[in-house]
């Protein structure tokens, strides 16, 4: 297993970030190589992607999920092996700090090579920035889930 931790300042709130991170049918709109996903329940999710010219499905089950605190997954079937959460932290009363930890397994030389020049560490790093600029731009979220897993 692999690991990755990333975190970046978001000059939003709390509540607008975290609630934005609940949205997970955006998450294309700001994470590179997610083709789509969709929200079959409260807390299973299913994912298209095409990373290095990989393309991959895989389920992940929201297996912790805190209002404005924390939300955590753990793939569950499909071409991935993963697990991770994502926190939320009040800076000031409009700064978040956003930091996500990810476990990963990857597979087939390809991946693993990648994982070793840190390919995984830059497209977290990235995404989060993306995330970043998509929340400043907006100033608000496109939606919410207040739920408790």
């Amino acid at each position: 297993m692999s690991q990755v931790e990333e975190s970046i300042e978001v000059r939003v709130p709390v509540h607008t970030a975290y609630n934005q991170w609940t949205q997970f049918e955006s998450f294309p709109e700001f994470m590179d190589g997610v083709e789509r996903i969709e929200q079959r329940t409260d807390t299973l999710t299913h994912w298209v992607t095409k990373v290095g010219g990989q393309a991959r499905e895989f389920d992940a089950e929201i297996t912790e999920q805190v209002p404005d605190e924390r939300v955590a997954w753990t793939t569950v079937g499909g071409e991935a092996r993963q697990a991770g959460v994502v926190t939320f932290h009040r800076i000031h009363d409009d700064t978040t700090k956003v930091m996500l930890q990810m476990d990963f397994d990857p597979s087939g030389v390809a991946e693993t090579v990648g994982d070793k020049l840190g390919f995984v560490k830059r497209q977290v790093s990235g995404d989060l920035a993306r995330f970043k600029e998509f929340m400043e731009a907006r100033g608000a979220e496109t939606g919410a889930w207040r739920g408790t897993v």
